[in-house]
């Protein structure tokens, strides 16, 4: 197993972004279009925050289909603001740092995301699902091996 690769081999460079002039509706429908869990809120290329799916179900009725329900989302979407949200302390990472050092900053913290960044702007985003990914090519290399 390759400890010491680089972050930057198996981060997600496509990014999926929002800005704090963008609301909770645009936030819902990126979410499920793409099927992700963490949008990076950015101003330029300079990340400012993150936005999780659980974040947002955790204000809203995501899962449900009443009709009053819906009208409750909508009322707490049109409260509330990305900026109020996002978590804005975020722990971010070079892109040279090792997946071995972002498993470690992973498993002692209670979030599955970190923005990759260089000379602080948001190259990538290396998520706990791009971890389990990782490991589970690195068991198939090793089993074509023996």
């Amino acid at each position: 197993m390759k400890r010491l690769e680089p972050i930057s081999k198996i981060m997600t460079r496509e990014l999926i972004t929002l800005s704090l002039s963008d609301d909770l509706y645009k936030a819902e429908k990126l979410f499920k279009k793409h099927h992700i869990r963490h949008i990076p809120i950015v101003e330029e290329e300079h990340i400012i925050g993150i936005l999780s799916y659980s974040d947002l179900k955790r204000i809203s009725f995501l899962d449900s289909y009443d009709s009053h329900e819906v009208e409750v989302d909508n009322a707490i979407y049109n409260m509330l603001s990305i900026q109020q949200l996002m978590v804005k302390n975020i722990v971010k990472v070079n892109s040279s740092i090792t997946v071995k050092s972002v498993v470690e900053i992973l498993a002692k913290n209670e979030f599955h995301a970190l923005p990759v960044v260089e000379n602080d702007i948001l190259v990538g985003i290396v998520t706990t699902t791009d971890l389990l990914k990782y490991l589970l090519d690195q068991y198939e290399l090793d089993e074509l091996a023996t």
